[in-house]
């Protein structure tokens, strides 16, 4: 962003409900790692958070992402696997812990967001309202 001379300003993720509750967000632009055929969408964990808040406050939500991330085989997100990551991932940071040896941990790694939170989907051949739009172009 800062490259490209577009203003920003770095927050933890935890911070997002506040700046919306305080009308600072304009849009959401978000990735996507897999993207079906009904447009539900598999990113990072905390995607489908920001998806909801946008929603919530009646913020436009884009999905950023090339052609190629496109899974048409697929019908609907729940289709999509989403992996578990290794609970030390939570347990310690940096090899410190910050909980005791063993706790239940869940660490899922991507979450899934249904396409009836997204505006658009942008993509390198422009954007569009839906993946309708893009199927015939994805071939």
């Amino acid at each position: 962003m800062e490259q490209a001379g577009i203003p920003f300003t770095l927050i933890t993720d935890n911070m997002a409900g506040y700046l919306f509750s305080q009308e600072m967000v304009d849009l959401v632009i978000v990735g996507a790692d897999r993207i079906v055929s009904n447009g539900d969408f598999a990113n990072k964990i905390g995607t489908y958070t920001m998806a909801v808040l946008a929603s919530h406050h009646h913020r436009p939500f884009y999905v950023a992402a090339p052609i190629s991330t496109f899974d048409l085989k697929l019908r609907e997100g729940k289709e999509i696997p989403v992996e578990m990551r290794d609970p030390e991932e939570v347990r310690s940071i940096n090899g410190h812990p910050v909980s005791r040896p063993g706790v239940p941990v869940l660490n899922p790694s991507f979450d899934v967001t249904p396409h009836t939170l997204v505006t658009g989907y942008i993509t390198e051949l422009g954007v569009f309202e839906n993946v309708q739009e893009i199927q015939g172009l994805a071939g």
